[in-house]
């Protein structure tokens, strides 16, 4: 298809459309879903890693009802001493103990004692992304308690 303003057009998924008519991106922008980050818990120290359970992260609890965080939850996690990062899912940990224990495989990427970043992400809006606001965390950076 060519539009005979600009003589230009763009194949997509729908067919052809005219670079001239800019309604199309501004309709797909309305409707489009951005992931973004829905929480995170800062500078977390693990205090365990269990190769021999078959996989997940174990978050005391307390932590993840401050950041948002549900069990079962899909979190990105970055090892600040290694550089390591990697995917799993949240297993809620003893209220109050300030657990961070990495099992499974992950346990092979973390060393306890070394200091995490875990981070969940949610698919919203592009405009309701753009007035949403993180809930981040700092636990204390020797027990993972909140202070």
């Amino acid at each position: 298809m060519k539009n005979e303003a600009s003589g230009r057009t763009l194949q997509g998924r729908g067919g052809a459309f005219s670079l001239a008519n800019s309604s199309f991106f501004i309709l797909n922008l309305i409707n489009m879903l951005i992931e973004v980050l829905k929480s995170k818990i800062h500078c977390a120290r693990v205090t365990e890693a269990n190769l021999n359970y078959m996989g997940s992260i174990t978050i005391d609890e307390d932590l993840m009802d401050a950041a948002g965080m549900i069990a079962g939850e899909k979190v990105a996690i970055v090892d600040n001493n290694n550089g390591e990062r990697f995917e799993t899912y949240i297993i809620k940990g003893e209220r109050g103990s300030g657990c961070i224990c990495l099992n499974g495989a992950a346990a092979r990427k973390v060393q306890p004692g070394d200091i995490v970043i875990i981070m969940s992400y949610a698919l919203m809006d592009f405009e309701e992304a753009k007035l949403f606001t993180p809930t981040v965390i700092f636990p204390d950076p020797e027990t993972n308690r909140l202070v």
